[in-house]
């Protein structure tokens, strides 16, 4: 099967032809697309490569599901709604019995998100998908990495740790269960980024571990640091069965893939549900950890970094 028939099979539907907005679908050189008056366009870009995001060997129906999810996670870190996705596929072969599930996973994200898939191309290479997502939010009121204050609440929505530890039982031959389907499916919180709007000062989705994250807040927040208190930290009945404390801890502070948006908020207001407060943001230079007892706790790695072997 060459490339134009893969897409005329498994990517030219009517239900990726067709949509609010969509001028022109797949099939042509490009897409053309009509965005929503007052909204601005918030836009993303992920690329995903086997054995490195994802295991080589997971379903490729998850593959589908979960290359589209954390780009759509990205919208959710900004309070965007999605609109339209771009795919590109390299693939060994053509094999279409694995494109065909990988388009069912990808699909059934796509279409319980509303995110329309509008266009892409298919090449000959090692296995790595790019997708690239188009969403809106209105004029003015995009979330940002920017805009936390000292005092303010550092606070996620969900519990940390799971994917990582999901990806540990992965690695030990472990194939279902609460964990795996954290990292094999992970769930963008697309309606908790617009709930945020217009309280939450900052936000960031955690990909690459709570801790490398929340450095990205104190950045570009231009504020000094901020403490996490490791009570505080939400734990699952899954979670704290998989591992013991230690292994637990590392998997919650600088584990990636949980894709729960992590944020800033005033102190004092109400949280959404299912969001948690688990520390602040400081006057003191740096990130610090706390035990119960008040105490700095020595963190090993704060967690991924393509270019330093890994670690932070």
């Amino acid at each position: 099967m060459d490339e134009f028939a893969l897409i005329n099979r498994f990517f030219r539907t009517a239900a990726n032809a067709a949509g609010p907005g969509v001028k022109l679908g797949p099939g042509d050189d490009a897409a053309i697309l009509s965005p929503t008056p007052g909204c601005e366009l918030v836009m993303s870009m992920d690329t995903l490569i086997a054995d490195r995001h994802f295991p080589a060997d997971l379903p490729a129906a998850d593959v589908g599901w979960r290359s589209l999810a954390v780009n759509l996670s990205d919208l959710a870190a900004m309070g965007a709604r999605p609109r339209w996705a771009l795919l590109s596929l390299s693939l060994p072969q053509a094999d279409a019995d694995w494109v065909a599930e990988f388009a069912r996973g990808f699909g059934e994200l796509a279409s319980s998100s509303g995110c329309v898939l509008v266009g892409g191309d298919t090449v000959r290479g090692p296995l790595a998908i790019t997708v690239q997502v188009t969403g809106e939010v209105p004029a003015g009121e995009a979330l940002l990495r920017s805009g936390a204050s000292v005092g303010e609440q550092v606070c996620i929505g969900g519990v940390p740790g799971e994917a990582a530890a999901g990806l540990a039982a992965w690695q030990h031959g472990t194939r279902s269960g609460a964990l795996v389907d954290r990292l094999a499916r992970p769930a963008p919180q697309l309606a908790l980024g617009e709930r945020l709007r217009g309280v939450a000062s900052a936000c960031i989705d955690v990909s690459d571990g709570l801790l490398a994250d929340l450095g990205h807040l104190v950045t570009e927040s231009g504020v000094a640091g901020a403490t996490v208190h490791l009570p505080a930290l939400p734990v699952s009945a899954a979670l704290a069965a998989a591992g013991d404390e230690t292994v637990r801890q590392t998997w919650q502070l600088s584990g990636g893939d949980d894709y729960l948006l992590l944020f800033a908020w005033p102190a004092g207001r109400p949280l959404p549900d299912g969001c948690h407060a688990i520390g602040h943001f400081s006057a003191d230079t740096g990130i610090r950890v706390l035990d119960a007892e008040g105490q700095p706790v020595e963190v090993a790695r704060s967690g991924w970094n393509h270019f330093a072997g890994g670690g932070q």
